[in-house]
């Protein structure tokens, strides 16, 4: 039962950085908000499922991707400690998701359901301010992401990801920054040789 409060009070500690919660409130995370803990390698959303669950990371490190025609995956996002991630389309639209979401390490979660996020929304207009600011902050980080891709070299992509995920980039093995960054593990590395050396 512990954990599931040390997981509560991060959760809880998160949402105070925008609002202070009252008893009520925080009594709502703890009956609305499921904990999970997940192996290393597990799916937590699969192709073609429905995406049921809007997901706050304790701890770990989880990623979005998605595969084309050839088997190939592409990471499309990550997600680490006092992070969000879902498939927002699916999750509001409750058609099958076209992406996977996969825990890279052993990760604690909490996830709330549709029905639960909307029963914040309307009972409690600072749940609601605050989900909206999330929304708001993936939506532009994914439209940066589009236009880094059409506009930035894979240099200026690498600089942007180190920004954005500061705490990830020694965390994750060569191959899945590089699928994030659409180019090879080998040009990857360069890159990461010439930026020592320029240093």
């Amino acid at each position: 039962m512990n954990d599931h409060h040390d997981a509560l009070d991060k959760l809880i500690k998160y949402f105070k950085n925008f609002f202070p919660l009252n008893e009520k409130e925080r009594n709502e995370l703890s009956t609305r908000f499921i904990e999970r803990k997940v192996k290393r390698r597990a799916l937590i959303l699969q192709q073609g499922e429905v995406c049921r669950h809007f997901t706050f990371i304790v701890k770990g490190c989880l990623k979005m991707y998605a595969v084309d025609k050839s088997g190939k995956e592409h990471n499309l996002q990550f997600g680490a400690e006092n992070d969000w991630i879902t498939d927002l389309s699916s999750f509001y639209s409750e058609k099958p998701s076209s992406v996977y979401i996969e825990t890279m390490e052993p990760s604690v979660m909490l996830q709330i359901k549709h029905p639960d996020l909307l029963h914040l929304y309307t009972n409690y207009h600072k749940f609601d301010r605050n989900f909206r600011i999330i929304i708001e902050q993936k939506y532009i980080e994914l439209q940066n992401r589009v236009l880094q891709n059409i506009s930035s070299t894979a240099n200026e992509r690498y600089l942007s990801f180190l920004e954005h995920y500061p705490n990830l980039s020694n965390r994750l093995p060569n191959t899945q920054v590089a699928s994030y960054l659409g180019i090879t593990p080998e040009f990857l590395s360069k890159i990461r040789k010439d930026l020592t050396q320029n240093h």
